[in-house]
């Protein structure tokens, strides 16, 4: 099978940004970084990429070092088979601090998470405390599933069932496919849904929205159970950081309970719910959330 280009030269006007690669031992791992000042880190989840970010970064970057970047396997990363890429979470995290690193930023960042990212980034920030100043957190979860709490079972058969949910995934592009019409609660635009969905144009380019499913630790013997049930237990030490929830109130994942596990665990966040949102809460209700998320850092300067 062949791979096949990905094309984006008609979403510029929505994706205006720069191309940035860094390698990872022969892998080139794309990323935006655009403007100058107090850094801001956006870590996407699964099977959105930095386009999620768009309308974020073009609205922060004028006062903000606004960084994106695109896991190995999403985005404009390169998409490597698996012998050359495991697709485990312990990867995302190595990804994330090599990137950071290599970018040298001496300020400490705030990190803005959605969905997978969520874990991603606080994996991160629990290895670097010292470097994070604020957390923003958009329907995700850094920690195990709530008591009695289980996947829903769209995920679970992805997950569980084998050469059909690769023919599902890698062949039909069903998950990806499908958040564009189950993870908005408005309904996405036409462009929109082009932008969100280009890189996962052939059966090669999509090994990552499989992969990152059959990642979703749900017992010990799963290979990330141990990493995700470290972060799990060491949350409580980010707890006095400043920190910002936007909460799309229709998500058939992260629901309510998972929010409430974040009041639970970060009792002094700022939260705003949005009943009119999904679990792309930052395409359903961006003209509400970026203003918060202004206000947010202006209210806690470095």
């Amino acid at each position: 099978m062949r791979r096949k280009p990905i094309d984006i030269s008609g979403l510029r006007h929505l994706y205006p940004f720069a191309s940035n690669y860094l390698d990872l031992n022969g892998l080139k791992y794309h990323y935006i970084d655009e403007g100058e000042g107090d850094p801001v880190v956006m870590v996407h989840g699964n099977p959105t990429w930095s386009f999620y970010y768009r309308e974020l970064v073009m609205a922060l970057s004028g006062e903000y070092r606004s960084i994106a970047p695109d896991h190995i396997g999403c985005g404009l990363s390169d998409k490597p088979e698996v012998d050359d890429y495991d697709y485990r979470l312990s990867s995302r995290i190595d990804d994330l601090d090599n990137l950071l690193t290599t970018l040298t930023i001496d300020e400490k960042v705030t990190l803005i998470l959605h969905d997978w990212g969520g874990m991603i980034g606080m994996a991160y920030a629990l290895r670097h405390p010292e470097r994070i100043r604020r957390l923003v957190v958009m329907n995700t979860a850094a920690f195990l599933p709530p008591p009695a709490k289980r996947i829903p079972i769209r995920l679970s058969i992805i997950r569980n069932s084998g050469p059909l949910a690769t023919l599902a995934v890698l062949g039909f592009n069903l998950f990806a496919v499908g958040a564009l019409f189950m993870a908005s609660e408005k309904g996405l635009s036409a462009e929109a849904k082009k932008g969100l969905i280009a890189p996962y144009n052939c059966w090669k380019n999509r090994i990552a929205t499989l992969k990152f499913v059959q990642d979703i630790p749900l017992a010990k013997r799963d290979p990330s159970y141990q990493l995700v049930k470290q972060v799990d237990d060491q949350l409580q030490v980010l707890s006095k950081l400043p920190m910002l929830i936007c909460w799309g109130e229709h998500d058939f994942v992260f629901d309510h309970d998972y929010l409430s596990e974040w009041q639970r665990r970060f009792p002094g966040a700022e939260i705003h719910r949005f009943p009119d949102a999904g679990h792309y809460v930052l395409e359903d209700v961006p003209e509400k959330i970026i203003p918060l998320m202004q206000d947010f850092l202006k209210r806690h300067p470095l």
